[in-house]
């Protein structure tokens, strides 16, 4: 089972995925679940560097995933995912004043609603070792509402104010575009180490207000080992390596320069399984390379925790 969201902005919510640690979904059936990412945004860097924030301007993230399948058969299955998503934040208003005068809100609703298909190419499994590997695909719809892009035709600031990092592309709960969703994911274990490998991409179009979101690229490496093993379940800690890239937005044939980055996080994360029916992970993921274009407000760290109960 894959859960992939594509969220309106790389920078701003990096793709979430979630993927079970062994090949659950063989089994025929429904199953449901729910998937949680919160981010905090604290730091500026422009250009890669990081820099003062002198207003102390900010984004808090959470995206949550509720998600329902059915694998058809042992090789093929389809999930729905629908996604809330709640951003409040600070930043300077554009205006020059002592102190710099800063707005402070909240924008939250429906976000992009996805559906995919997960095909397993090739299953070995033994007592002592297992390898699976799956094939993702799907679509994105632009159901989050796009109206915070409008931000981008009257962004005007004073050069004497403090710059914002936290713009209405940011802010934006949906694209207002059809995107392509593809993947591929690799699980394999022997004894009680065990690791799992994910490469997603989103694949953009232009949407709302001919603005175009880039592609983003995730590829992810858990190595692991499992500390409880048993006919009853599982219980086992990864170190997540995740490398995460994303290019310039265009709005209206324009690049945005201020939406480009590069970047790896590194952090633990827990994996629990019992019997066939519950799976649940818990993760914490810490940048260690930052590269993004202009000024941004970036990542401090990242917690993603998911849980799903097959019927």
């Amino acid at each position: 089972m894959i859960l992939s969201v594509a969220a309106p902005a790389l920078a701003c919510d990096l793709c979430a995925v979630y993927r079970a640690t062994e090949a659950r979904a063989s089994k025929e059936g429904w199953y449901a679940g729910a998937f949680e990412q919160f981010t905090r945004f604290g730091t500026l860097r422009d250009g890669g560097k990081k820099v003062d924030n002198p207003t102390g301007q900010y984004m808090n993230s959470s995206i949550t995933q509720f998600f329902l399948g059915y694998q058809v058969h042992e090789k093929f299955g389809l999930q729905l995912n629908v996604p809330y998503i709640r951003r409040t934040y600070k930043r300077p208003t554009g205006v020059s004043g002592t102190p710099a005068p800063t707005e402070s809100g909240t924008e939250s609703g429906l976000g992009d609603i996805a559906l995919t298909g997960s095909f397993q190419g090739y299953h070995y499994r033994t007592e002592k070792s297992t390898l699976v590997w799956n094939i993702l695909a799907g679509i994105k719809f632009p159901t989050g509402s796009a109206d915070r892009i409008k931000e981008e035709f009257v962004e005007s600031e004073d050069p004497a104010a403090p710059p914002s990092g936290i713009h209405g592309h940011d802010l934006s709960l949906g694209s207002g575009s059809f995107d392509g969703i593809v993947g591929t994911s690799v699980y394999g274990r022997y004894g009680r180490f065990f690791g799992t490998s994910d490469l997603h991409v989103t694949i953009r179009t232009k949407g709302a207000h001919e603005y175009r979101y880039a592609d983003e690229w995730t590829l992810a490496v858990k190595p692991g080992a499992y500390l409880w093993l048993s006919d009853e379940g599982t219980f086992g800690l990864q170190l997540a390596a995740i490398g995460e890239t994303k290019g310039k937005d265009t709005f209206q044939g324009e690049v945005a320069q201020d939406t480009g980055i590069r970047q790896i996080t590194l952090g633990p994360e827990a994996s629990l399984t019992w019997h066939e029916n519950l799976s649940a992970d818990l993760g914490v993921d810490f940048p260690v390379v930052q590269n993004n274009t202009s000024l941004q407000s970036v990542g401090d760290y990242r917690i993603r925790a998911a849980a799903s109960w097959r019927f």
